[in-house]
């Protein structure tokens, strides 16, 4: 089976291939004070709870996949690599690691691993043109053309990032629970945030998603727009533009690297 671990600035997120099926997964924090050691551990007790799996670390593992958008928890888990795992091929998401994705931003090497990653997913899942919005620290937009390049994205604040913001620069305001308010108009001050949190971010989504399509395609309509990411649940039913919804959108991606990388070997 094919490990894939996807490193994000706030969770982390594991998945478990068996051939193209992920058969599990799991989310965690992401600390980049932990070791290589600590990661090990810490793989080894999620994994030995699957009854596809052994008891001793890397029984039932025959391949690695990983992406980090945190440098210090990329340069761990390559230790993790190593010296546990040391008999298993691992691909490590970095520059020049194949993905079958080519980047026409004016730096590629600035472009964040995991939205390469989501992009090679989502060609293979539904073609081009296309847009994937992912939910997560940041709000990430990312565009596919129809050939299956990478032509750029946007982002901006993620949901999480501006409640807390919210919370700590209002006088008389709070963090407050991410969910969906009885009304826009609300009664009172916990429902007026959670409805310009939740009805904001609609709004966001569906004006960047708009502007993106013209400029991606002749034809917007062709554009097919997909959701991923933690918190995409949050928005999926007020949102106009969402297509589709591959919560492990990024995880597809890693299998399909890892196939693309290793099968060079």
């Amino acid at each position: 089976m094919l490990l894939t671990i996807d490193v994000g600035n706030t969770h982390t997120v594991l998945g478990l291939f068996d051939g193209d099926e992920i058969v599990e997964h799991w989310r965690i924090s992401t600390d980049s004070r932990r070791t290589a050691d600590e990661l090990a551990v810490l793989l080894q007790g999620l994994m030995g709870m699957h009854p596809l799996l052994g008891e001793e670390l890397g029984d039932g593992i025959d391949g690695i996949a990983v992406c980090s958008t945190v440098p210090s928890v990329l340069h761990e888990l390559r230790e993790v690599t190593r010296r546990y795992y040391g008999d298993i091929p691992a691909v490590l998401v970095e520059p020049g690691v194949k993905t079958g994705v080519p980047i026409l931003t004016d730096n590629p090497k600035e472009v964040g691993s995991d939205r390469i990653i989501n992009a090679a997913a989502a060609i293979e899942l539904y073609g081009g043109p296309c847009i994937v919005v992912d939910f997560g620290t940041a709000t990430t937009y990312d565009a596919v053309s129809a050939r299956g390049e990478y032509a750029g994205g946007a982002i901006a604040p993620g949901i999480e990032i501006s409640v807390e913001a919210l919370g700590l620069r209002g006088a008389q305001l709070r963090k407050v629970e991410l969910a969906r308010p009885r009304a826009v108009i609300g009664k009172n001050t916990v429902e007026s945030m959670q409805s310009g949190i939740l009805y904001g971010f609609a709004g966001q989504v569906d004006g960047v998603v708009e502007r993106m399509a013209r400029e991606l395609a002749d034809d917007p309509d062709e554009v097919t727009v997909i959701a991923t990411g933690g918190l995409a649940p949050m928005v999926l039913r007020e949102s106009s533009v969402i297509d589709e919804h591959e919560p492990w959108l990024t995880l597809v991606g890693l299998r399909l690297v890892y196939e693309r990388n290793i099968s060079r070997a």
